[in-house]
């Protein structure tokens, strides 16, 4: 049984974490599994946008205990496939290592991806969920930057993310204690968007409402998200201008127009 599940339904994709006996840890499969799932959104130009949840009960309590072997035998923390890869620092994915690869592709993913997040989401899950465009729990979900525990420091990515989610002092504190924290303080602290009682059907829901949007002018907003906290005034209002003038006049923009006058839903080409 696969450790990853991709399946596609009108134009939204669900990525599901397969290994519920195991609080859905990562391991290598599930890593390697994750990486082929982005890949196949990628070349899906049908994907509108994507949901990632975790079968059973819990989103994702991070990195497999078993992982710990190789350290335990003077081996270093690696979790790559391939044994010419020794240590985090080799850049095996463009500018990431694979682990790095596995949250940040979500961001570069140029549809949005929404999480859906039921029980824990720790370590590594927590890290994974950040990367996602929206984050909605349930009431009763648990989350901890779980990496102190292992005498560990966040390297997925993830500092670079919370930078723009949540205030300095309180990741410092979360870090450096791994204290677990409950929905309520996730959502007052900016990890989540919003508490729900079924995440992932809400999530489904949204996904499909955006995904009955210009794709067009969906993707072309999420890059301009992404690139805006990185780029000064001017450059950001010149990416405006420059994204909206390859999308005014476009087959579906005036479909989208036209679906508004004539009152119906609109159709477009992907």
């Amino acid at each position: 049984m696969t450790s990853i599940k991709l399946s596609v339904s009108e134009h939204v994709a669900h990525v599901e974490f397969c290994r519920a006996d195991k609080m859905n840890a990562l391991n290598a499969d599930m890593f390697s599994g994750l990486i082929n799932a982005a890949k196949k959104i990628k070349e899906d130009t049908s994907i509108r946008s994507v949901v990632i949840s975790g079968q059973g009960s819990n989103f994702c309590s991070g990195l497999d205990k078993s992982n710990f072997n190789s350290v335990l035998q003077g081996q270093g923390l690696s979790v790559d496939e391939d044994p010419g890869v020794t240590t985090l620092s080799q850049r095996t994915h463009g500018a990431y290592n694979l682990v790095q690869a596995v949250v940040w592709q979500w961001r570069e993913i140029t549809v949005p991806v929404i999480a859906a997040i039921e029980g824990v989401a720790m370590g590594g899950g927590l890290q994974i969920a950040l990367a996602a465009d929206m984050r909605y729990t349930a009431p009763t979900s648990q989350f901890s930057i779980l990496e102190i525990k292992w005498g560990l420091v966040p390297d997925m990515g993830s500092t670079q993310l919370l930078q723009h989610l949540v205030s300095e002092d309180i990741v410092r504190e979360l870090t450096y204690t791994g204290r677990v924290f409950n929905a309520q303080e996730a959502k007052e602290y900016g990890f989540v968007t919003a508490i729900k009682d079924q995440p992932i059907e809400h999530a489904t829901e949204l996904a499909m409402l955006i995904a009955q949007q210009n794709p067009q002018a969906v993707q072309a907003s999420k890059q301009l998200i992404n690139a805006t906290p990185y780029l000064s005034v001017e450059e950001a209002v010149l990416m405006e201008s420059q994204l909206q003038d390859s999308i005014v006049g476009s087959p579906n923009q005036i479909e989208a127009v036209m679906s508004v006058i004539e009152k119906r839903s609109p159709k477009f080409k992907d």
